[in-house]
Formats: structure tokens, sequence, C-alpha cells
């Protein structure tokens, strides 16, 4: 339905079809609107007028008249021939839209809409990373769940990477120590040299992003075709304190792995042990620690065998006796958790 509806509505980002402008006045003057209302003009959602409500995602909220025309014109420069023709459309057009705004009060608190944008689609989230890598001067965190990443996903963003390592732009990467196995990710990081610096953990948070400790990207949805595109302070400051407390946990990948103290135990299945006296599935475990139930399934069985256990119950008790039920994490010296220490160290 999507596709039938664009091309019964053919036109530039510098002006709306009729159907377009009834839906967007409509909006602007109510607040919002129903998903449905939008379905025979996707035009509104490729131009970013509308986008879902984060309270609720069966609506659809207007984007202010004033940053939509922001977007319009943007487009317009780069064709400086027409350009005049272009400006003036636009700006007629929404200087309209912002009366109608004005009237009823609609959009009384801009920055609001401003701070929290759903990005709805991966060709929107796409754009939102690329306009968030050129604004971005000093650093970028991130942290990528999972385990070895695959070729894909470390050429999708590759084109970023280049781009932050030419300005000078330093980044820390936070992976599981499964990702340690992925020949892409080492040679990812043999690539950019010391721009990046990476470290590692047995399970991180879901997937996150900060450009310049100013706006933050996170998943919106389980299969990440949407995202949250965050610029409020506090929330980016969360995150930020979160990122930096988990970095100070995680080991880097340079680094070997710590010995478990145990003969034929090794870290990962210590790991499993403890996640496993918590009461976790095997479903559960190899999520949360980048593997497939399958491998955690084979872990499951060499930790029986060699702590002696017939059964999952007896497995738990001798997990117990032996003190796998505890990570044994790296030593954190004293105070190192405090807010004093919440700004980042000096990126290698």
């Amino acid at each position: 339905m999507a596709g039938r509806g664009a091309e019964q509505h053919p036109h530039g980002a510098d002006r709306l079809c009729a159907a377009g402008d009834r839906v967007y006045s409509r909006a602007v003057r109510r607040g919002r609107v129903p998903r449905t209302d939008a379905e025979t003009v996707p035009c509104l959602l490729e131009l970013a007028l509308l986008h879902p409500d984060p309270d609720d995602m069966d609506w659809l909220v207007p984007t202010s008249p004033q940053e939509v025309m922001t977007r319009l014109l943007r487009g317009v420069y780069d064709e400086v021939s027409e350009s005049q023709r272009r400006v003036g459309s636009a700006v007629a057009a929404f200087e309209w839209y912002a009366g109608l705004g004005r009237q009823l009060g609609a959009l009384a608190a801009p920055a609001e809409g401003s701070a929290i944008r759903v990005l709805d689609g991966l060709s929107r989230i796409q754009a939102a990373m690329d306009e968030a890598t050129e604004a971005c001067t000093t650093e970028v965190l991130t942290v990528q769940p999972g385990g070895i990443r695959r070729e894909a996903e470390l050429t999708e963003g590759l084109h970023r990477a280049l781009a932050l390592r030419g300005r000078g732009v330093r980044m820390r990467d936070l992976y599981t120590h499964v990702a340690r196995h992925g020949q892409g990710l080492l040679n990812y990081l043999e690539l950019m040299g010391d721009t990046v610096e990476a470290r590692t953990l047995d399970e991180v948070i879901d997937r996150l992003i900060l450009f310049d400790r100013t706006v933050a990207f996170i998943p919106a949805n389980a299969d990440r075709t949407m995202a949250l595109e965050l610029r409020h302070p506090a929330l980016v400051e969360y995150l930020l304190t979160v990122f930096e407390r988990l970095w100070r946990l995680a080991i880097p990948l340079t680094a070997p792995l710590p010995d478990t103290g145990i003969e034929g135990i090794s870290h990962r299945e210590q790991s499993i042990a403890a996640l496993l006296a918590e009461g976790h599935q095997d479903a559960v475990i190899a999520e949360r620690l980048g593997i497939s139930v399958r491998t955690c399934r084979a872990h499951i069985a060499r930790l029986s065998e060699t702590l002696g256990a017939a059964s999952r119950t007896q497995l738990g008790v001798r997990i117990a006796q032996v003190g796998l039920d505890r990570q044994r994490g790296p030593a954190l010296p004293a105070g190192a958790l405090t807010a004093s220490d919440q700004e980042s160290p000096s990126v290698r």
C-alpha cells in the first residue's frame, strides 16, 4: 500500500500534495492524528512532516512547521538556479501551518519534540546517524551487543567510522567477550588504528551510540527497525554514566581474559555458571552472552562433566560449592563509581 501511495503522490520536497496538505493541517490543529490517516499519503512520513508519538505508536504527531521549513530549505540550496522560486514556495506554505499552530497552542513545547525523536524505518535511522556523524567533532561511544560481528554489520557503518577518523574523532567501543573471536572485528580495529579503543564484557546492555555527549541513539523495538534519537541532557547524561561504569568493568581487547582459578573451567563457562545459578534458561543465557543456544548447551554439558554433575539440579549445587555462582570481575579501586569519575578518560 505504501508503494502505491507514493506513486499516486509524486512531488518534490518543497511542496505537498492536496491530500498530504489536509492530513498535515489536521495534525497541526489537533496535535496528532491516527496512523491510519497517513496510510494514503506516505509522503508525510517520507518528508518527516509526521512521526510516531513516543507515548502511543498508533498515533502520529506533526513536526513543528519551523523545523519542517528548515528541512525543506536544506535541499533547496543544492540547486542554486532554482533556489529563489523554491524558497518562496516553502516559506509561503509553512507560514500558513505555523499560523494554525499558534492559534491552538498545539506546538507550545517544541523543545520536547526535538529532545526525543522516533526514527521509523532503517532509511530514517541511517539518515539521522549520518547527520550526527557529520556534526561530531570530539568523541563517539558505542555499545555493541551480540556475539561475533558479521562483516555486513561492520561494513554498513564503515563510511561513518572513516569520516570520524579523518576528523580526529576518538571512539570507544564496548563488545561482549565473544566478539573477540571475530576476524572481521579485528580487521576493522586494525584499519582504524589508535582512533578506536575497544573493551569487552561477559554481557552488555542493548545497542547504544553517543555522539559528543549531546545526542544518543537506542533501539525502539526488538528488530531494530525503529530507533530513538535522544537529545535531552538528562537522558544523555544518564546513558553516559551507564557507559562509563561499564567501561571501567570491561577488559581491553588486547588483554587476555582472567583465569577462573578452577582447572578445566573456562572464563565463558564461569559466566554461564553464574547465570545458571541465577535461574536463567539456556536461551536467555545465550542471548545475554552473545552465543547460540547450541553453543551454550555444549558449555553446560562440559560444566556438568568437569564438576561431576549428573543432573541440572546437581549441577546447580556443584556450581555453588566451587564458587562459580559469583562472577569474578576485575577489582575496582575505592570510589571508582563515584559521580566525580563520570568524565571519560583519555582515549588510547
